[in-house]
């Protein structure tokens, strides 16, 4: 992996640029861990200063640190990305292997199962979720709630490299020599689709915490844990803009945004490695 990794910054701008975009906003959001004051407190500053050499970020309404609010907020939300992607990818890797190498009626079943959860809506379940557990839907449920509907499309991705990969002379010689299905799936095909996990992984993470941050902004989430999103939701809440505390929205939309293009750069860049023509193409080939 970190070979790949060294390809990848020597040769593709954008994974370079998208590894500096994200890695200042973890740096950032790692600075919470030194935060000289509980960033859940309120009315700990005073409120509606504007940037300055005492307050970097200014202060809120609430009267926060914006810096330091916004850092431990960063950290929530990165966190709750990570859970995410890591949750649904242990489910998108398991139903791709399986149904890619068993084939069969296991083929059929899961694909069946898969395809219903692609036609879920989403977003009106996550509402429905929230009207149900209310306070209860913290970060940590709200993720794996959202793990269970984030990979049907990448597990019929890995299916795809699966089947492939199944009738390749080395699985027979896997299977000849005695080794389980489960062995094969895990060691021998697993590897050939990291790649593709890591870059559906990173895009993973833009749609969850794009969906978290929409759910915050609404109301539909629990607003007295800090991340992006019920940052602006509270924001909107005391009408920033209207009373010119523009740092208070300004502020967050651009490191989210800073967030996602970093994100979206390191995407590209991994779609770009595994598909082998552009990887030549790089690399100065015919």
């Amino acid at each position: 992996m970190l070979a790949i990794v060294k390809d990848l910054i020597r040769y593709n701008i954008e994974f370079a640029i998208g590894c500096v975009l994200v890695g200042v906003i973890v740096v950032f959001a790692l600075a919470s861990f030194f935060s000289p004051v509980d960033p859940t407190l309120i009315y700990v500053a005073i409120p509606d200063q504007p940037p300055s050499g005492q307050y970097w970020f200014g202060t809120n309404s609430r009267g926060q640190d914006m810096f330091w609010q916004l850092s431990f907020a960063f950290r929530n939300t990165l966190t709750f990305g990570l859970m995410v992607a890591v949750l649904s990818r242990i489910i998108s890797i398991s139903v791709g292997l399986l149904a890619g190498y068993l084939g069969g009626w296991v083929d059929r079943v899961l694909m069946f199962f898969n395809d219903i959860f692609v036609a879920l809506p989403i977003f009106p379940i996550l509402i429905l979720f929230y009207f149900v557990m209310r306070s209860d839907l913290d970060m940590y449920r709200l993720a794996f709630v959202m793990a269970c509907f984030g990979w049907p499309f990448d597990a019929r991705l890995i299916r795809s490299v699966a089947l492939g990969l199944r009738h390749r002379e080395f699985t027979r010689h896997a299977v000849f020599s005695g080794m389980s299905a489960r062995r094969i799936m895990f060691e021998e095909h697993l590897p050939y689709v990291m790649p593709i996990v890591f870059a559906t992984a990173i895009a993973n993470m833009i749609w969850s915490i794009g969906m978290e941050v929409t759910l915050a902004v609404l109301g539909f989430t629990n607003v007295n844990i800090p991340t992006v999103g019920t940052t602006l939701y509270w924001a909107n809440n005391h009408s920033a803009m209207v009373v010119g505390v523009w740092w208070w929205i300004l502020i967050p939309v651009l490191l989210i945004v800073m967030l996602f293009i970093g994100l979206f750069l390191l995407t590209v860049a991994m779609n770009e490695y595994i598909d082998p023509r552009s990887r030549l193409r790089r690399m100065g080939g015919a």
